[in-house]
C-alpha cells in the first residue's frame, strides 16, 4: 500500500513478490526457460584412495634371506668372568643361604658400593668378598705386620689370578668352581667358639653360638690365611695355592688350615660349656 515503508531486505521481492527458490537460477523476462543445474555426488569409484600399503615379500625372497640366529640359552649376565654359569650353584647351608650371595656379575667388583652402609655387605658376591680378603687376610698373631698390611698388588693381578685358580679347580674336580667355592665357605664356617669374659678377679670362658654373619667372615678368613701361609716362600703360583686350599676345603679335607681352625675352635668351645 502506499505511504508504507518496508525494511531493507525484508520486503516482498520485485519478482512476483517471492523469493527465489535455492538452486534455481532467474530467468529473465523473455528467455527460454532452463532446466534446473544438479550438482553430481562423486563416486565412490571416482573418490581419491589411499596409497596401497607396501605389499609383503614374496615366498622365494623371504627364503632367500638368512635366518635370525638363534637365542643362545644362557644369559650373558649370568656368567662370571664370560666363563662359568652361577645359575645352577645352591647354597645347601641353611644358615648362610640368606648371607652367601650368587648374583651373577661378568666382573665381580662393586668398587665400594656397598661399603658405605651397614650390613650391606651380604648384597656383595661372594667371589669378589673373597677376592677382598685376599689382599688383607687379617690378624694372625705375631705375624700381625705380615698378616694385616697391603699383601699384594693392583687388584688386576688377583683377578686374573683368581680367574687362573677356577680353571685349575675346573680342570681337577670336573665341577662348577663357583660352587666348589661355596662349598669350601659352608664347610669352613664354625658353628659355635669361646667367648672370654671377667668374672670377678678371673677371665671366664663360655662357649657362644656363632651368628650367620660371623660364621662367613671367619670362614673367608681363615681360607685366606691358610692361602697366605702356604704361598709364603713357596715355589707355587697364586693360582694353584689358592685352588689347593679351595679343593681341600670343599672336600672336608683336614690339610686345609680353614678345616683344622674351624676343628681347633669347636673343640674349645665344647671344653668350655
Amino acid at each position: 500500500m502506499p505511504g508504507k515503508k518496508t525494511a531493507k531486505g525484508k520486503g516482498p521481492s520485485r519478482a512476483g513478490g517471492k523469493k527465489a527458490a535455492p538452486g534455481k537460477v532467474k530467468e529473465a523476462p523473455g528467455a527460454a526457460p532452463q532446466p534446473p543445474v544438479k550438482t553430481e555426488k562423486p563416486s565412490p569409484q571416482e573418490s581419491p584412495q589411499k596409497p596401497e600399503a607396501q605389499k609383503p615379500e614374496t615366498q622365494k625372497q623371504a627364503a632367500e634371506q638368512p635366518a635370525a640366529p638363534a637365542k643362545p640359552s644362557w644369559d650373558m649376565k649370568t656368567l662370571l668372568f664370560n666363563r662359568w654359569d652361577t645359575s645352577g650353584v645352591e647354597v645347601e647351608d641353611p644358615g648362610l643361604r640368606n648371607h652367601i650371595n650368587i648374583t651373577p656379575f661378568v666382573v665381580p667388583r662393586s668398587e665400594g658400593k656397598y661399603g658405605h652402609y651397614e650390613f650391606y655387605k651380604r648384597r656383595m658376591n661372594i667371589v669378589e668378598r673373597f677376592i677382598n680378603k685376599l689382599m688383607v687376610s687379617g690378624h694372625r698373631g705375631k705375624k700381625h705386620k705380615l698378616s694385616s698390611g697391603r699383601q699384594v698388588g693392583k687388584t688386576q693381578m688377583l683377578y686374573s689370578q683368581m680367574k687362573e685358580a677356577f680353571v685349575i679347580i675346573e680342570k681337577r674336580t670336573k665341577k662348577n668352581p663357583v660352587q666348589v667355592l661355596v662349598k669350601a665357605v659352608e664347610n669352613s664356617a664354625l658353628l659355635e667358639e669361646v667367648a672370654s669374659y671377667r668374672l670377678g678377679g678371673i677371665i671366664a670362658r663360655n662357649s657362644v653360638i656363632t651368628s650367620p654373619q660371623r660364621r662367613l667372615d671367619l670362614a673367608l678368613r681363615h681360607l685366606t690365611q691358610g692361602i697366605h701361609r702356604s704361598s709364603f716362600r713357596n715355589r707355587k703360583s697364586l693360582s694353584e695355592v689358592i685352588a689347593d686350599e679351595l679343593i681341600a676345603a670343599s672336600e672336608n679335607d683336614p690339610k686345609s688350615f680353614a678345616i683344622l681352625e674351624r676343628n681347633r675352635i669347636e673343640k674349645e668351645a665344647e671344653g668350655a660349656r
